[in-house]
């Protein structure tokens, strides 16, 4: 028997025997995550032609923040992220002078649209999720890496004034996106890593503002995942987020799809490493990748994806390889 997305999804959350393993891949879309209908057209596209068992909508990282003033470009990257040319904070006392963000206006208004337009042309059929960026991630992109934690240790209350007015903001747009048939959220996590910081100063200043965010989400929204971005992750500190998915650089990091089954009750997500084999690879080099993860979990509680965001222009039979791959 042939089942939904939801039905298939819903299965592999609870652990149970499902007709194959949910598959999804996301990637940037430079240059036409500027514009709402664009990035839906693209969006929807390319889940046309893939079939993936739900579509992650990915705009570009400064959708939240325009409205504070960040100006940003591309510039060329394979993972069709943009470079910052203009932050909203310089100094300390400026996380202080943010205002809340009016969802119905603005950039954030634009996302909504293009929500909306996904529900035009999914309707139930297709699940779908919009990027969350936490809000340490959000005050990363205002002031940039190395002003952040600078401010983190001489100015941390000020620090936190700004992270409960971003995490304000975000809460209106997770409450304006209600009625745009969304099925959940993909909460990136930038800084939950040990590379980035400390585990004390992420229980300082990521973790209480995560699970604001987090708690506050709809009770009918059956699809949230986060994202644990980077190297050395703090899988052991996000585990118990409430949320049915957690995709991190399985391949990258060290921490094995196994390992982080044993740690965390949901569905691990990843699999397959998005430079290699997805980029520089073969098809033949990323169907053992799948059939590694699919041994590794015994098929169940996994959704097989890329560790982050694919490059951009990976080669289309890897894409196919990786989508008739749980077919088979």
């Amino acid at each position: 028997m042939v089942l939904t997305k939801r039905e298939r999804l819903g299965k592999t959350f609870q652990g149970e025997e499902t007709d194959r393993v949910p598959v999804a891949l996301w990637r940037h879309w430079p240059g036409d995550d500027q514009r709402a209908a664009d990035l839906a057209e693209a969006s929807i596209a390319f889940q046309r032609r893939w079939d993936f068992d739900f579509c992650k909508v990915t705009p570009s990282s400064s959708f939240c923040l325009t409205d504070y003033g960040v100006q940003d470009r591309w510039v060329g990257s394979l993972e069709g992220t943009r470079e910052y040319t203009r932050r909203a904070v310089e100094r300390s006392l400026d996380w202080t002078e943010l205002r809340v963000l009016d969802p119905s206006r603005g950039a954030l208004s634009r996302q909504l649209d293009v929500l909306r337009m996904l529900k035009d042309a999914f309707g139930t059929d297709v699940p779908y999720i919009q990027t969350i960026f936490s809000p340490l991630a959000q005050a990363k992109n205002m002031a940039g890496q190395d002003r952040l934690i600078e401010h983190m240790r001489t100015a941390p209350d000020r620090l936190k004034t700004g992270l409960n007015t971003v995490t304000e903001s975000t809460l209106r747009f997770i409450d304006a996106m209600r009625k745009t048939g969304v099925s959940g959220i993909f909460y990136a996590i930038q800084h939950g890593s040990y590379a980035m910081m400390s585990e004390a100063e992420y229980r300082e200043f990521g973790r209480p503002y995560d699970l604001q965010i987090l708690e506050a989400l709809p009770d009918d929204w059956w699809l949230n995942m986060v994202h644990l971005h980077g190297s050395a992750p703090m899988f052991d500190l996000i585990a118990d987020y409430p949320v049915q998915m957690i995709n991190w650089h399985d391949r990258e990091t060290g921490l094995s799809l196994a390992d982080g089954k044993l740690k965390f009750d949901g569905a691990v997500s990843g699999g397959i490493g998005r430079w290699n084999p997805m980029y520089t690879g073969t098809p033949v080099e990323v169907s053992e990748q799948v059939r590694d993860a699919i041994r590794q979990t015994g098929g169940r509680r996994l959704v097989l994806s890329t560790g982050c965001v694919m490059i951009t222009n990976s080669p289309t039979s890897n894409i196919r390889a990786v989508r008739e791959a749980v077919e088979r």
